[in-house]
């Protein structure tokens, strides 16, 4: 048995190694993440530079995070090897992405609850020192828990060091423990709990409390409600398949599936939020787009 910490690498089993597909896949990865970063980089540029943007729902988009460059040299790589150190570290971005995502969106539906519910108060309620609290919320609970994994799994005795997928995963690197990791298992469904139910139950409950206000409002607020809570709403869904391909992938056993599809679904749990926020946002949503027409001009 060795400690984690004594492991000096990961391998990494499933990358696809004919050339074709490995060249391929690179060549994608590569325009999605030069995308994800321009994309994002304008949008942000774009609410700093526009004061009339400095609202919290467009702040929000701030705190999303992008794609690692570590996958496109692992394409490439002839052996898919990861230091122990590095492995431990990505997969403490992971988590904070996953973590982090869901809490700005739950923090965001309140936001529209407050709008579209409350409009009179709206200024009164989303303060400069209320938008500093959620803030937090959304970063600091997900770096305790989720440094706290990592720690947890740092310490595991590991009888091998082989996952079976294209990046570290906390679960994977839990099933390669030698003794009985209930206690990572049992803190890990606790973390899952805090940093994904609680959030989806905030947004849960602000979208019934709107739909209330729909029913019984008029035909203004429900256009309103429809036009504010569209592209929030395609964003909790978009990234909820992506969780959800992740969390099968996690907790089952997919050496049957084949491999192309075992490189596409982390793929998509990487970029779908990354690249559909922007895109969302940025050109669908008539106040931007009016602020880059007169920007240009």
């Amino acid at each position: 048995m060795m400690n984690s910490t004594q492991v000096s690498y990961f391998t990494l089993g499933a990358y696809i190694d004919e050339k074709l597909f490995r060249y391929l896949f690179f060549t994608i990865l590569l325009v999605l993440y030069v995308l994800i970063i321009g994309s994002n980089v304008l949008l942000i540029v774009l609410i700093c530079v526009n004061r009339s943007l400095h609202e919290p729902m467009f702040l929000f988009l701030c705190s999303l995070l992008g794609l690692f460059p570590f996958l496109l040299v692992q394409i490439l790589s002839d052996v898919h090897i990861i230091p122990a150190p590095l492995c431990l570290l990505q997969i403490f971005f992971l988590y904070t992405y996953g973590s982090v995502e869901f809490a700005n969106l739950a923090v965001m539906s309140y936001d529209r609850y407050v709008a579209i519910c409350r409009p009179l108060q709206y200024n009164s309620l989303m303060t400069a020192q209320r938008i500093v609290f959620l803030v937090s919320i959304i970063w600091l609970p997900p770096l305790f828990c989720v440094g706290f994994t990592v720690f947890l799994s740092s310490s595991l005795q590991l009888c091998g060091n082989v996952i079976n997928k294209v990046y570290c995963d906390n679960h994977s690197i839990i099933k390669l423990a030698c003794n009985d990791p209930t206690a990572n298992n049992i803190y890990e469904l606790i973390m899952a709990f805090l940093t994904v139910c609680v959030p989806v139950s905030v947004i849960l409950y602000t979208y019934l409390r709107i739909l209330q206000v729909c029913f019984s409002g008029s035909k203004q607020t429900r256009q309103k409600a429809v036009s504010t809570c569209t592209p929030h709403l395609a964003s909790v869904i978009n990234f909820s398949f992506g969780v959800s391909f992740e969390i099968l992938q996690s907790r089952f056993n997919m050496d049957t599936v084949p491999g192309l599809l075992r490189t596409i679904f982390p793929l998509y749990y990487l970029t779908c939020q990354p690249l559909f926020n922007p895109v969302l946002y940025g050109l669908n949503m008539s106040r931007i787009r009016k602020a880059q027409t007169t920007s240009s001009c």
